[in-house]
């Protein structure tokens, strides 16, 4: 979970880390070369010279000329001249051997220490004062041990520059050189590219059917990103005009199966039997109902009502006040006003839908309105039977009815559920259900106060 988190999700962050990350992998790669590359140079700069002195050296010690003065780099010792092998170069002194053993000359131990150079090394004296401050400064003594055949020594001394320092310096400063040059100009073209993107997410995300004509989105940027901002336009002018088409396809039906229905009406009067009339009425009541919420659901995403300020006690009030006047059982508690921007006919016959549900099942409703600063509640309770646990959300699934019998007593088409949790979550909240400790149902609907 955490090395998730370390991955950043935007895409210019994504691409500054990949390209970074390679970048620094290609110039830890470019120092290990540079630095190995420096190593053998500074390998093949200490065992030529010393190389050339030892067999000039063993030349002159031979003819009986070799007097080295005090400033020589070759002397002759007769005990180890190292006297800390710790510090030495094990390189150097395979190298050297191996070139002495080329040579002709056998030798015995070599060792080498690297120390520090002392200020009145006679070696510095006839250096520029200003080389002599670097080296004093960066500078290191090498000095190598040969043994001779006779147990003898030669002690060649040499002063070596110590810059890895610099190097990795200038290193680093190239690295963010690179980082500079290649970087900003990067983050630049992958912000052109995010950018009508993210304004395509933001436009997808808050596509709405229905709702106000909206601009195109302004296509630019690359050609692929433009080509598909363009796609994104043509198919919500598709989309809306596929809606549009809809909506006038559902109205005609409408018209046409109510034209129809109300012939029924007209019909079953010339029934004799009150008791067939009845039926015939019902089931022509019921299945205008049922057309209703079916044309009311499939609406839904275009709704032609706009939202207004609404007192959301007031409207619960008023479902209250419609169902007592049919004689149901139907109360509403008192409650404060509270003001939520919403759809009033709709968010109405969401709450309609639920009591008449809880009215069909129980026999009796009453309705709770609470408010928080997150937002309002309004919930339907009842004392029935309640539901099944694994039944509680699929009764909101369209044309669901627990009551297998389809007597139109206890119940419809099932679709109330359906069209009251979709009004709601049109308006930006939750409807749920849930049993009650003490028996009966609670359908509680969850407004924001943005809603």
């Amino acid at each position: 979970m955490n090395r998730l988190r370390l991955w950043p999700r935007r895409l210019v962050s994504q691409i500054a880390l990949v390209i970074a990350v390679a970048l620094f992998v290609a110039q830890a790669i470019n120092f290990a070369l540079i630095y190995q590359g420096r190593r053998q140079m500074r390998i093949q700069q200490a065992v030529s010279p010393a190389l050339t002195r030892v067999l000039d050296a063993e030349e002159r010690i031979a003819a009986g000329r070799f007097r080295p003065g005090p400033r020589a780099r070759v002397r002759l010792a007769q005990d180890n001249p190292v006297s800390n092998a710790a510090t030495g170069r094990a390189d150097i002194e395979q190298a050297l051997r191996a070139a002495l053993i080329e040579a002709g000359i056998k030798p015995g131990r070599i060792v080498s220490e690297v120390r520090r150079i002392q200020p009145d090394d006679p070696l510095l004296q006839l250096m520029p004062p200003r080389r002599v401050e670097r080296l004093l400064r960066s500078g290191r003594m090498l000095v190598i041990g040969v043994e001779r055949a006779d147990g003898t020594w030669l002690e060649l001394r040499s002063i070596v520059a110590d810059d890895d320092g610099r190097l990795l310096g200038v290193l680093i400063v190239q690295t963010l050189i690179t980082y500079i040059v290649i970087l900003l100009p990067l983050l630049w073209i992958t912000r052109r590219i995010s950018r009508p993107i993210q304004s395509l997410a933001a436009a997808a995300e808050g596509f709405k059917p229905g709702g106000s004509a909206e601009p195109p989105i302004e296509a630019s940027g690359p050609i692929e990103v433009r080509v598909l901002v363009e796609a994104f336009n043509a198919l919500r002018t598709r989309v809306g005009a596929m809606l549009d088409e809809k909506d006038r396809m559902l109205g005609a039906i409408g018209h046409d199966l109510r034209t129809p229905l109300a012939a029924l009406r007209v019909r079953i009067e010339s029934v004799e039997d009150d008791a067939d009339r009845a039926t015939m009425a019902e089931t022509i009541a019921e299945m205008s109902r049922m057309l209703d919420d079916i044309l009311s659901l499939a609406r839904l995403g275009r709704p032609s009502e706009p939202a207004s300020e609404v007192d959301v006690g007031a409207l619960v009030d008023a479902v209250a006040a419609d169902f007592q006047a049919l004689g149901a059982a139907v109360t509403c508690a008192p409650v404060d006003r509270i003001t939520l921007r919403l759809r009033p006919a709709l968010m109405r016959r969401a709450v309609r839908n639920l009591v008449e549900n809880a009215v069909k099942y129980a026999g009796a409703a009453e309705i709770l309105v609470a408010a928080d600063r997150a937002g309002v509640t309004i919930c339907v309770v009842d004392s029935g039977p309640g539901l099944p646990p694994d039944q509680l959300d699929r009764v909101f699934d369209a044309f669901t009815r627990l009551e297998a019998s389809r007597n139109s007593d206890t119940g419809g088409a099932g679709l109330g559920l359906t069209l009251a949790r979709a009004i709601v979550q049109e308006a930006g909240g939750t409807l749920t259900l849930a049993n009650r400790p003490e028996g009966g149902l609670a359908a509680t609907i969850t407004l924001p106060r943005g809603a």
